[in-house]
């Protein structure tokens, strides 16, 4: 029998598994089932490439000693350790840690003006978006 807990997904992923999914005649949820299966049984397999890909992944071993196939399966995670990391970073803080001034909006989409002092300002976007 199925568990079947409530999982939040990236509402990008769910939309791009609902696309897939129509394609393929399953669900948004089959479809993301079926690509974490797919993920854990490549992630299971320890072979000779998996090591290599790994390695390069570490660094240890330029990408382009990977073969073809090698080097797309080290992209493609490539790619998703960075989407995944550039959705919780928070470039703004390491700015003003740095003493740069930062440019965010706020949590009323207001574009605001941070100092690394912790003064801040909204700016007023008719001086700096171009009238057309």
């Amino acid at each position: 029998m199925a568990d079947d807990r409530m999982t939040r997904f990236d509402a990008g992923l769910f939309e791009a598994a609902a696309d897939e999914g129509r394609r393929e005649n399953r669900s948004a949820r089959q479809q993301l089932e079926h690509w974490t299966r797919l993920g854990r049984e490549l992630s299971a397999h320890e072979t000779g490439a998996r090591r290599r890909i790994a390695a390069a992944l570490r660094g240890e071993v330029p990408l382009s000693a990977l073969a073809t196939e090698e080097r797309l399966v080290a992209n493609v995670e490539l790619d998703v350790a960075i989407r995944e990391r550039a959705a919780t970073a928070s470039f703004g803080r390491a700015l003003l840690k740095e003493g740069v001034t930062a440019v965010a909006l706020d949590d009323n989409g207001v574009l605001v003006e941070f100092d690394p002092d912790g003064a801040s300002r909204p700016l007023d976007t008719r001086r700096v978006l171009p009238q057309g």
